[in-house]
């Protein structure tokens, strides 16, 4: 199962109305037994994406086990995305104040204070482990979220406190 094989039906739950909700009971959606908030960032969100459908079209979806994990701060500084977005965390993390500024309604509520409070974000990004890739690779590559990590690393770099380790999801082979 590819990420290419939810195109057609993610464009139908935007266009329909039905949204996420219908999306993620449809057969295929509900056999990769995914979180439905990795579904939604990922491949509901992101399905026609064309930087995702080139980054992520090897990776075989029914392979992928998600847990969430507290990762270092510093993993964060480093940490690639997918080369068709490679400039973006560091695009993001040049203002951290404004991205966070830019989050303020809707889902984004509550953006400003979970960074003023806890030092992190809101919602936990997606992250992939590398052996997943074509062609395989060591680490951690970041699939959703170069805002949230650029707003990070933008305050990490200046000074801002920010929390020790944050909550993302990992996806990683299935064993």
């Amino acid at each position: 199962m590819r990420l290419e094989h939810f195109v057609d039906l993610a464009e139908r739950c935007w266009e329909t109305g039905f949204g996420f909700a219908e999306f993620r009971r449809h057969d295929s959606v509900a056999s990769l037994g995914w979180p439905d908030d990795v579904v939604e960032q990922w491949i509901y969100d992101h399905a026609s994406s064309p930087s995702f459908l080139r980054d992520y079209e090897h990776v075989d979806l029914s392979l992928v086990r998600w847990d969430v994990e507290a990762l270092p701060v510093d993993v964060f500084m480093t940490m690639p995305t997918g080369p068709s977005d490679a400039e973006d965390i560091d695009y993001f993390a040049s203002n951290p104040d404004r991205w966070v500024e830019a989050r303020k309604h809707g889902v984004h509520r509550g953006v400003a204070l979970a960074w003023e409070v806890h030092g992190t974000w809101k919602r936990w990004p997606i992250i992939l482990d590398r052996a997943l890739l074509d062609p395989a690779g060591t680490g951690l590559q970041l699939v959703e979220g170069r805002n949230r990590v650029g707003i990070l690393r933008g305050f990490h770099r200046r000074g801002t406190t920010v929390a020790g380790k944050h909550l993302v999801w990992v996806g990683r082979p299935r064993t």
